[in-house]
């Protein structure tokens, strides 16, 4: 079970899913080559030996990072895993880096900094799912 998050170019006045206008179509994050420069340079130990998933692992989360095949890249998923707050860091790197905005695929809100409610609603929802205690 992961914390999905989307990352994509939306319009600068967009801060939730509910103001997306239904016609849009988001522009690509760039052409593969350019995308995956600026993926490791924003982060350099993400692991890109298969490209079109990504692999950046941290001292207490997981990220798997579904940039595709397609030239140019549409979008980022990111597939978060773990029960640590400074996950956010190298998501919000890397939403930076690229130029586009980090969605929250479970709350339908934006992340920023002091801005990710979802991450940690995500953990409570699995530990209960999962019988962990708490």
């Amino acid at each position: 079970m992961s914390w999905d998050v989307l990352l994509l170019h939306l319009p600068d006045d967009v801060s939730s899913m509910e103001e997306i206008p239904a016609d849009y179509t988001p522009p690509p994050l760039g052409r593969r080559n350019d995308v995956l420069a600026a993926v490791t340079q924003a982060i350099p130990e993400v692991d890109l030996s298969d490209p079109a998933w990504g692999e950046l692992l941290g001292p207490a989360w997981s990220i798997e990072l579904n940039i595709g095949s397609g030239d140019p890249v549409e979008s980022i998923m990111l597939h978060i895993r773990g029960s640590s707050e400074d996950v956010l860091t190298p998501v919000l790197r890397l939403a930076e880096a690229l130029r586009c905005k980090a969605l929250d695929c479970a709350e339908g809100g934006l992340l920023a900094p002091g801005r990710a409610s979802g991450w940690p609603a995500f953990q409570q929802f699995r530990d209960r799912a999962a019988g962990t205690p708490q």
